[in-house]
C-alpha cells in the first residue's frame, strides 16, 4: 500500500512529499531543509530509490543536490526544465547565498512527453502541465487515486504565471485537459498549501 507523507519545508513552505511502499520510498520536490528529509527517512527506516521533480524553481529543488548526493538517486523531471538545473538565474537562486547549478546531469532522467514511469513497482502517469514553468509535471498514482500537481493546481487557486516563461492561458488549458479529466475523487497534493480533490477544484476553483 502506497503511503504519502507531506512535509512543508523552507521559507516558502513548499510541500515535499515522501511516498513509501514498505521500506522503499521516493521523494518528490526536496525543496529545502535536506536534514529534515534525511531525518524522516532514517527515523522511519525508509530506503529512497528515486527523486521526482515537478519543476525547477528554487523552492522545489533547494535540497536536491544534498539529498541526491547522499543517496545517489536517479532524478526524474521534464527536459524543458534542463536549464533550471544548470543556470541559477533560471531557478531564481542567483541572488541567494547558495546558487543552485549542477555541473553535470548524469543523475537526471529527462522526460520528453506524457507517459508512464515505474518506481517502487508503482505505475506513475506523468503529465506535462506547462504554464507555471515550461516543463512543469504532475504525477498521477492511479491505484492510490492521488495526483501531485506541483505549482500547477492548488486548493482554490493555480500557479503564478507572472514569472519568466509563465503562460496563464497555457496553464488553464493544460489543467483542464490533463488534470480535470481525472476522477473527481482523486486527491490533489499541491506544491504549497492543503490537499484538495479534482472534483472540488472543478466545482469551486475561481479560475475555472
Amino acid at each position: 500500500m502506497l503511503k504519502i507523507y507531506p512535509m512543508p519545508l523552507g521559507a516558502y513552505q513548499t510541500n515535499c512529499y515522501i511516498l513509501s511502499v514498505g521500506e522503499r520510498a521516493m521523494i518528490v520536490d526536496p525543496g529545502d531543509e535536506a536534514n529534515k528529509i534525511i531525518m524522516h527517512l532514517e527515523s522511519k527506516g525508509l530506503k529512497p530509490e528515486a527523486i521526482l521533480i515537478t519543476h525547477g524553481h528554487l523552492d522545489h529543488i533547494g535540497a536536491l543536490q544534498e539529498v541526491q548526493k547522499k543517496y545517489k538517486l536517479p532524478i526524474y523531471t521534464h527536459q524543458d526544465e534542463k536549464e533550471f538545473f544548470t543556470n541559477a538565474k533560471y531557478n531564481f537562486s542567483h541572488n541567494t547565498s547558495s546558487p543552485i547549478e549542477f555541473d553535470e546531469l548524469s543523475a537526471f532522467n529527462f522526460i520528453s512527453e506524457d507517459g508512464i514511469i515505474e518506481i517502487l513497482d508503482q505505475k506513475i502517469n506523468v503529465f506535462h502541465v506547462p504554464g507555471h514553468s515550461p516543463g512543469s509535471l504532475a504525477f498521477y498514482f492511479k491505484d492510490a487515486d492521488i495526483v501531485i500537481s506541483g505549482d500547477a493546481l492548488f486548493k482554490g487557486s493555480i500557479g503564478r504565471t507572472d514569472f519568466p516563461y509563465g503562460n496563464h492561458d497555457q496553464l488553464i488549458k493544460n489543467i483542464e485537459a490533463k488534470l480535470f479529466t481525472l476522477p473527481d475523487a482523486t486527491v490533489v497534493y499541491p506544491g504549497h498549501g492543503q490537499a484538495s480533490t479534482i472534483g472540488d477544484e472543478k466545482r469551486m476553483n475561481p479560475f475555472f
